[in-house]
């Protein structure tokens, strides 16, 4: 399964997808992280080492060549995972698309080639990919992410947080994703999520999970240890095992 995290700026999208992904590889999946926001942070949610993470660059553009229907990737994907991945807790691989290295550069429309070309040629069943968007809705104009199985958006519980998944919503439905659909973050009460259920329903998107607000998510960033390893997050913690097994990226958790 291949699952993009789509939303506003500090939604919470990188702390989701890390922890995703480090709870669908302790539940024994291959999984694959990418980092695709130009602001790269994954690393560090994940629990990465800074040195090791500093050692992350991005997959080189020459990496993927134009052809018919699109850009593709010029090497098997797993000669491309082996070479240009690290490997973080759990067994995590992680990838970056890269970021501006000075102002005035110019675009970054190769680097969402690779991703996409990446996107295409990561599906296998017996593989999770979870990649975090960028804030921007670059990756959905640009249907970098048309090849994912799904698209979560992460939404808070206020207008402008919503009005941005509505307007991600509506490039959502112009791409051939199978799946889309919407998570409550930082919920602090029931008039918090019932204000999230009924923008769901009025706009026809599916809810498929209610994380709650903690102050511990907010500690442990403090201290940049993820969430997954984070004493008094385990409330956030069971929340994004419940979205995993909604969204099917993981098996049940056990008893």
């Amino acid at each position: 399964m291949r699952l993009a995290l789509a939303g506003k700026g500090g939604a919470g999208k990188t702390t989701i997808s890390a922890t995703l992904a480090r709870l669908a590889a302790r539940s024994g999946l291959s999984v694959v992280a990418i980092d695709a926001d130009a602001n790269p942070n994954l690393s560090f949610a994940l629990g990465v080492s800074p040195d090791l993470a500093a050692s992350l660059g991005p997959v080189p553009t020459s990496m993927v060549s134009r052809r018919i229907g699109g850009a593709g990737l010029t090497e098997p994907v797993d000669d491309i995972l082996e070479r240009y991945s690290v490997l973080g807790p759990d067994g995590v691989r992680l990838l970056g698309m890269g970021a501006p290295a000075h102002a005035d550069e110019g675009c970054l429309c190769s680097a969402h080639a690779v991703v996409s070309s990446l996107l295409e040629d990561l599906g296998s069943p017996d593989r999770m990919v979870v990649v975090d968007m960028e804030a921007s809705p670059e990756h959905l104009s640009r249907g970098t992410v048309r090849h994912v199985d799904a698209i979560c958006m992460v939404a808070e519980p206020y207008y402008r947080s919503l009005e941005t998944v509505r307007r991600m919503g509506e490039l959502v439905a112009e791409l051939p994703v199978q799946r889309v659909a919407v998570v409550a973050n930082k919920v602090r009460s029931s008039a918090d999520e019932a204000a999230i259920q009924e923008f769901c329903d009025r706009h026809g998107f599916e809810l498929a999970g209610s994380i709650p607000w903690s102050d511990e998510v907010v500690a442990a960033d403090r201290q940049r240890v993820p969430v997954v390893e984070w004493p008094g997050a385990e409330a956030v913690v069971t929340a994004v095992q419940a979205l995993a097994e909604q969204l099917a990226v993981t098996t049940p958790a056990r008893s």
